[in-house]
């Protein structure tokens, strides 16, 4: 059954399933919560799983055309608050990484455990800043091609052919994100603070899970900062799109990971 609740006028679709501990699934960029079908019904076993659109994604709609990730995370707080929930452990894709460290820095109490899948707690560097700025100012006249030239190099190469059918499926998801929504997440994406310190001063349990040929994360700085943050690093063989290109390892992680917090 399709869920909303009313943020700032606009409103925020979302789904809960399951009975048990509280675990909030947050989709990355071009992404909804329909990203988590496949895991649903395992994951709600004995939990209670709660999935959100962030705000331009899916059907929750836009607010003006700078989404902050300090945004998002007070929508997503709007729909935890509605449902009453207290405690949850996060799992964030990409973008709903950084969504979840946003919300973890004003609502560090509520958090029992926090995954960045395929995500970082660092700020963009001025590279990837002004490719953000520039994408952004491209993607008003060429939507549908900046969509799939992004979203396809999120797949390492040999994905592309092996999960061709899903990758057909998640591209088709992208294309319905309207051009507001994809502007306003960019330039959030973009203001960003880095968030190292929010994410090391966490008490709770922490998993970082990295794609070995991930074009858009640096794993190789977070494995190496990963005892100083005190957190478990998982690396799986792939890209960037960890939830089809190593769906049973990553399914098993996240199993792992909730069960033994």
């Amino acid at each position: 059954m399709n869920t909303f609740v009313l943020f700032k006028n606009a409103r925020v679709h979302y789904n809960v399933y399951g009975q048990g501990d509280v675990v909030v699934l947050l989709h990355g960029f071009l992404e909804n919560s329909t990203m988590w079908h496949d895991f649903i019904s395992k994951w709600s076993k004995n939990n209670r799983i709660v999935t959100i659109d962030l705000l331009g994604h899916g059907q929750s709609e836009s607010i003006g055309y700078v989404h902050s990730m300090e945004l998002m995370a007070e929508a997503v707080n709007r729909v935890l608050s509605h449902l009453k929930i207290q405690k949850a452990t996060f799992i964030g894709h990409s973008m709903g990484g950084y969504v979840a460290l946003a919300y973890a820095k004003s609502f560090s109490s509520k958090i029992s455990g926090l995954c960045l899948m395929n995500s970082t707690y660092k700020a963009d560097d001025e590279e990837l800043k002004l490719l953000r700025a520039r994408a952004n100012e491209l993607v008003k006249s060429n939507f549908k091609n900046m969509v799939q030239l992004s979203f396809t190099n999120l797949f390492a190469p040999q994905s592309r052919i092996e999960y061709k059918e899903a990758v057909k499926s998640a591209l088709s998801e992208a294309l319905k994100t309207s051009v507001n929504g994809y502007i306003a997440a960019q330039e959030g994406m973009r203001i960003r603070l880095d968030s190292k310190n929010v994410f090391k001063q966490l008490k709770c349990k922490k998993l970082i899970i990295i794609g070995k040929k991930d074009a858009v994360i640096d794993g190789h700085v977070l494995i190496k900062e990963a005892n100083e943050l005190q957190t478990e690093t998982v690396e799986l063989p792939d890209g960037h799109m960890s939830h089809i290109e190593n769906k049973e390892s990553f399914s098993y992680n996240i199993m792992h990971f909730i069960e033994n917090l």
